[in-house]
């Protein structure tokens, strides 16, 4: 029998791991982005040997030094999270997803860390050469302790490379190799650290644009924003070639999210891509009412997306849910049955093994086998439990699309105005250009809630959902610890938004 869940600790353990890791993920794309920025501007300074290049590459180089330093110390705190609110996900994954965050650790960061001594001190104490291999390495550190996450996360969305071992109860890693190359983690790392060189730039073209508008610093901005912005355009352009990417092996290994995305109940064939949506909050899964009050859809773009192919058919949510004979889908129902069987299995089996049954043990592990691919299922109550929250998924990803749309084309304006030589005078451009920070973070924020929230309720995708996940706390320590964490972490940012805005006001150092 499945123990009773008590979901409102559930729900407060998510609410802190999604506090935590969002804003953690404040600090995280300007350290990834703005790290290889820094190389290219002094880059240039070695090439060049002009002392304003140098000038412009220390100024930046604060700014992500202060970014970089609380960025750490949020991490510290939401991999702690791990084994204080999901210990149960520790134990059971920990064989296969502690491998990949120790790498990161012992390797990619201790890599970053070791040169960013050198990078920020060492101007005066080595040589331009050796100076610059440190910034590159710290650039090359920080965007690898990326992959080594985005690998751990990557297979969370699609678990590769592993066995369920019946006797300890955990799943255990058998090819650590289909776990790296696992095509959802490549497809999220180069997306995410793509979308991360794309903030960065944002980030300097915003900080920039105020130079400008101040008429202060006016070369260095104009600098900057050309660096920038000519980043930026090939940025924006894999941003869109790995989201699509990304969106495809959603649609191979996680059906249901791309389904809520796109707010799609009722399969389709050649189904249309929506491109402006208000959603219907009330349709629930196999209720008759409009998916959407208003909608525009592009035809056809859909099926183009998930399946690579004109009249391929997209399932629905409903299709999922209540299943599809016609096109091979199971329901959920069927599969909570088996996954049932599965829970039934293990436990038949571990109890013949104690009494040293091995005709009984065998017996119960072949229909343990049968079924096991369904194991999370067994944890569910209906097929309607596997359903994500459509309206946060749908608002979530068609806000980044909009913005990732956008933001190439403010890149491609600056040039313009840039190669006209009006850039000093196009006052509502430098507006644009402020306004292009906050729209960067929310882009990247909206991403993440995207991957994450429309993964629910799974904290391994298919196989482990979150409420045998957690850790056996009370509500009110879970309660206790969010407050916590949220006024500990509203005052990081409200210290790096003051450290910050203290450098930006004061400005590189003059001529």
């Amino acid at each position: 029998m499945v123990e009773q869940i008590d979901f409102s600790q559930v729900n407060w353990a998510r609410a802190q791991f999604a506090l935590t890791a969002m804003y953690h993920w404040i600090f995280v794309p300007l350290t990834l982005g703005l790290s290889v920025l820094l190389a290219f501007f002094e880059t240039i300074y070695v090439k060049t040997g002009n002392e304003a290049w140098k000038r412009l590459t220390k100024f930046w180089m604060t700014l992500f030094a202060i970014n970089f330093a609380i960025g750490v110390a949020t991490g510290i705190i939401l991999e702690f999270q791990f084994g204080t609110n999901w210990s149960n996900y520790s134990w059971i994954v920990g064989d296969i997803f502690g491998a990949p965050l120790a790498i990161e650790g012992i390797f990619a960061f201790f890599l970053e860390a070791t040169f960013f001594a050198m990078m920020f001190f060492g101007w005066d104490r080595v040589s331009k050469g050796m100076h610059l291999f440190s910034t590159w390495m710290v650039a090359i550190g920080a965007n690898l302790s990326a992959l080594w996450i985005l690998v751990a996360n990557g297979w969370m969305q699609n678990p590769v490379g592993m066995e369920f071992n019946p006797d300890t109860a955990r799943f255990e890693m058998v090819n650590f190799a289909e776990i790296i190359f696992n095509p959802v983690a490549v497809s999220k790392f180069t997306h995410t650290t793509s979308s991360g060189f794309l903030l960065a730039c944002l980030f300097v073209v915003g900080v920039s644009s105020w130079y400008l508008m101040k008429g202060r610093h006016q070369l260095m901005a104009k600098r900057s924003i050309v660096v920038a912005s000519v980043f930026g355009v090939i940025a924006a352009a894999y941003v869109g070639f790995s989201g699509d990417e990304a969106a495809y092996e959603v649609s191979q290994q996680q059906p249901m999210k791309l389904a809520a995305m796109e707010g799609l109940y009722e399969g389709e064939v050649n189904a249309g891509l929506v491109a402006l949506g208000v959603i219907n909050s009330k349709k629930i899964a196999g209720d008759t009412q409009e998916p959407f009050i208003f909608s525009v859809k592009i035809p056809y773009a859909l099926s183009l997306l998930a399946n690579r192919e004109l009249g391929s058919f997209v399932p629905g949510i409903d299709d999922l849910v209540f299943g599809n004979e016609e096109q091979g889908i199971e329901s959920g129902a069927s599969r909570i049955a088996k996954g049932k069987q599965a829970i039934a299995a293990l436990a038949a089996y571990k109890e013949a093994r104690n009494n040293h049954d091995d005709v009984a043990s065998q017996q119960a592990l072949g229909q343990f086998d049968a079924y096991k691919s369904n194991l999370g299922y067994g944890y569910l109550e209906s097929g309607a439990d596997a359903v994500p929250p459509v309206a946060t998924t749908f608002y979530a990803f068609h806000i980044m699309v909009a913005l990732g749309t956008l933001f190439p084309l403010i890149f491609i304006v600056l040039l313009y105005y840039i190669y006209k030589g009006e850039l000093e005078n196009a006052g509502w451009l430098h507006i644009v250009g402020l306004c292009c920070i906050p729209l960067a973070w929310i882009a990247s924020e909206t991403g993440w809630v995207v991957a994450e929230v429309g993964r629910q309720p799974w904290a391994i995708q298919g196989l482990l959902p979150v409420q045998v996940a957690n850790t056996n706390l009370t509500t009110g320590t879970i309660q206790t610890t969010f407050f916590m964490f949220l006024f500990l972490f509203t005052l990081l940012i409200i210290a790096e938004f003051k450290i910050m805005l203290t450098q930006i006001k004061k400005g590189p150092e003059e001529d």
